[in-house]
């Protein structure tokens, strides 16, 4: 990059810090850093949401899709457009009555107030552990993205750098500097992708001539997707709008129910069509230009990894000053999710985890700082996964895939079942999670040597065993204490 591309890009992180900077002296307590004080509106809060559930691994991601499937590849984030008007038809207007009435900081105390504490520590635990996942992704999403287009930067330092910068502008200016940088940066991604990346990635690989004639004709049909492909979208991303504690922050940031479902409703029309088809559409562009030899001398086009294929694109086309632009714009989508789930980590470890083993109560002061340091301490551990770790879309949907197989049947049947018990929701809860990652890693083997069907995703098989023994205890204990269930009811 041209040394004005490097400069529009340290301009740009040092604003990112400057925000949490300007934060850090106006947090006076956990509600604040955790909730932002309850007050945010609609459109701050919707286009928060948006840009953490679109940003870097999706946005990465995406392109990957696009990549090697061309804009079927959009499906995906239909499925988050139905999850964010659902959650808004059923879910908040449930969540934010309580959530303002008992004035909770995370998603794991709601199983507190409708379950047992020990059932609420298993949820702050998956939750902490999901976030942490999802953290790492975003920031290995930022780093393939700076070793791509920054000539002499290794995956290593970018992850080192994205990550440090991430992390330290999150710990010290919490939830509000999260969701003002969010508004900002999704503007800039946004302003990025419509006047920079697609008109010049279009005019560079010659037009919709050259690219009807380079890619296979299904890669612009939108039924270039199999069944089973849609329902494993659909049963990872649709829950995660009922389960995902970066959500729940955000209603409970909410001025009311009235805000919280226009930010949903708001949030969803961006996720699809419009944040779905400009990153596929990004995708398929840079499938062009390695097919016709773009990126010659860059990398082997034969061979690459399909989630580098827009980083090279961008990397090959962008003139100077551009390039520093476009490249704020997608570290724009990767910081405003990574800071959103490393908030999320945090809070399940503070307030779910950490503050069950504590007998002394701590000051307002002193709970902030613990705050920051608990967030400083799980971005770095991100860091370190991230560095393990090689494919950001499937990290990020092992991650989702973890936290909906567990937690996902137990707040619906904490929400909406009078016959859900306590002891059903921790047991679906641990197996349910535990069966996912089991088949996760033993690639859909169970023992004896028998063989799941390979094209199901194995939280399909976690969500299965969740809702079956949570019907199944919640019936015995309903059966056996009569309607005495266990559950609170307001």
């Amino acid at each position: 990059m041209h040394w004005i591309d490097y400069l529009i890009f340290v301009i740009y992180m040092l604003a990112m810090l400057g925000v949490g900077v300007y934060f850090f002296n106006k947090n006076k307590t956990a509600e604040d850093f955790y909730v932002s004080g309850r007050n945010m509106s609609s459109w701050h809060i919707g286009l928060s949401v948006v840009a953490t559930d679109v940003g870097g691994g999706f946005s990465i991601g995406l392109g990957g899709l696009g990549f090697t499937m061309g804009i079927s590849g959009s499906w995906m984030l239909f499925t988050g457009l139905l999850g964010a008007w659902l959650s808004a038809v059923f879910l908040i207007p449930k969540i934010s009555h309580l959530g303002h009435k008992h004035k909770f900081f995370t998603f794991p105390q709601i199983f507190n107030h409708f379950y047992t504490p020990r059932v609420a520590l298993l949820a702050g635990i998956i939750s902490a552990i999901g976030y942490v996942g999802f953290t790492s992704s975003q920031v290995l999403a930022g780093a393939k993205l700076a070793s791509a287009t920054i000539e002499g930067l290794d995956l290593q330092t970018a992850l080192i750098v994205m990550g440090v910068i991430a992390v330290v502008y999150t710990a010290i200016g919490g939830l509000k500097a999260v969701i003002y940088t969010d508004t900002i940066q999704w503007l800039i991604l946004i302003g990025g992708l419509v006047f920079i990346g697609i008109p010049i990635a279009y005019n560079a690989v010659g037009g919709y001539d050259a690219i009807k004639a380079t890619l296979p004709p299904e890669y612009l049909s939108l039924t270039n997707v199999s069944w089973h492909q849609i329902v494993n979208w659909s049963i990872t991303i649709i829950p995660i709008w009922f389960v995902g504690m970066t959500l729940y922050q955000r209603i409970y940031a909410s001025k009311g129910e009235k805000e919280a479902k226009k930010a949903w409703l708001i949030a969803g029309v961006f996720e699809w069509p419009i944040m779905a088809f400009m990153g596929v559409i990004l995708g398929m562009l840079a499938k062009v230009a390695a097919v016709k030899g773009m990126f010659a001398g860059i990398t082997n086009a034969a061979e690459m990894d399909s989630e580098m294929g827009l980083p090279v694109l961008l990397a090959t086309i962008l003139p100077v000053g551009l390039m520093g632009l476009m490249l704020s714009s997608y570290f724009s989508a990767i910081l405003s999710t990574a800071d959103s789930c490393l908030m999320a980590a945090s809070g399940n470890i503070v307030t779910d985890i950490i503050a069950k083993f504590s007998k002394k109560e701590l000051t307002h002061k002193k709970e902030l700082q613990l705050s920051q340091i608990v967030t400083l301490l799980v971005g770095f551990f991100a860091i370190l996964l991230a560095s393990q770790m090689q494919n950001v879309l499937e990290l990020m949907l092992y991650s989702y895939a973890f936290m909906v197989s567990g937690l996902f049947v137990p707040v619906i049947g904490a929400l909406f079942w009078k016959k859900s018990h306590p002891t059903a929701a921790f047991w679906s809860m641990l197996l349910g999670g535990s069966t996912t990652i089991y088949l996760i890693i033993s690639k859909n083997k169970l023992p004896l040597g028998i063989n799941l069907p390979e094209h199901l995703d194995a939280n399909a098989y976690g969500i299965s065993v969740s809702l079956l023994l949570f019907i199944i205890i919640s019936y015995y204990h309903y059966n056996k204490n009569g309607k005495q269930n266990g559950i609170q009811n307001n």
